[in-house]
């Protein structure tokens, strides 16, 4: 009985030592959420801008022939890419800003520099297409870059 009676004090003291354990966890949601929600308070990310844009055409769009972007092999591609923008970017620079504008670029800068851009995701694919031409260089840089999620294209 004396045996009985231990046990049992010995369990009710691990009971209540263990509701104490419990009751200090769940005592944890007073404690103030360090990320308040402020919903709809955030800025927009980079780029959010130009994601609404739809892919280029496959061929000419105004000023800029995008030829075969799809299928083309990205190396090759880049190249003739650069030769065509160093055509018209290098002769009109002034008019050059509307012309990849009206082609769908979404551009920046003034003056000193132009940086213009198209960033898509088509088919679990992104591609970029880039031209900067800034004052004191003859030929602006443009470039192509895809790449691919997954499996290679």
């Amino acid at each position: 009985m004396r045996f009985s009676a231990l046990v049992l004090a010995v369990a009710l003291g691990a009971c209540a030592a263990t509701s104490e354990v419990v009751g200090s966890v769940t005592g944890a949601e007073e404690i103030p959420n360090p990320f308040p929600v402020a919903r709809g308070s955030a800025i927009a990310p980079p780029g959010s801008a130009a994601a609404g844009r739809g892919a280029p055409p496959e061929g000419r769009a105004g000023a800029v022939d995008f030829g075969q972007w799809r299928s083309a092999d990205p190396v090759a591609y880049a190249s003739a890419w650069q030769s065509q923008m160093q055509t018209l970017v290098g002769a009109d620079r002034a008019g050059a800003r509307s012309a990849l504008q009206q082609s769908g670029f979404a551009c920046e800068g003034t003056g000193e520099r132009l940086d213009c851009r198209i960033e898509i995701m088509d088919n679990q694919c992104a591609y970029d297409w880039y031209v900067v031409a800034e004052a004191g260089r003859r030929d602006p840089a443009a470039g192509f870059d895809k790449m691919c999620l997954g499996a290679r294209r």
